[in-house]
């Protein structure tokens, strides 16, 4: 039986991953930076101009919204440490999405190497 840890190794050996340094050209190069964490996560911070669509919901948001449709679309993707970015990216793949990375590290990589992070603003009851 396999773990999820196996099934993100296998994803990795399928995938574009992005080092860390070329992340920023990796950004400006892509059409669309997507968080695939949780709602909670990318509140507390995400790369700034990302696009949240958790993990559970990305072949669905990629199949009803027209602005994704594009198989040509270049996507980066990127989740905390790169588990789910890589299962994300290979679903993107099996959709016919030709121009799919992931961020090697992910978000926790990107904050540790002091990368600008953005945070929503909360609004203030005061």
């Amino acid at each position: 039986m396999k773990t999820a840890h196996d099934l993100v190794t296998a994803a990795k050996i399928r995938v574009q991953e992005v080092a860390l340094e070329q992340a920023d050209q990796a950004i400006r190069n892509a059409d669309v930076v997507l968080d695939v964490r949780e709602a909670d996560e990318f509140a507390a911070g995400h790369l700034p101009g990302a696009v949240l669509v958790p993990r559970g919901l990305l072949e669905f948001k990629f199949s009803a919204t027209p602005a994704l449709a594009s198989r040509d679309l270049k996507v980066l993707l990127y989740c905390k440490t790169s588990g789910r970015a890589a299962l994300a990216a290979c679903a993107l793949q099996e959709m016919g999405y030709l121009n799919v990375q992931s961020l090697a590290g992910g978000f926790d990589a990107w904050a540790a190497a002091g990368k600008p992070v953005a945070k929503p603003e909360q609004p203030s009851f005061e």
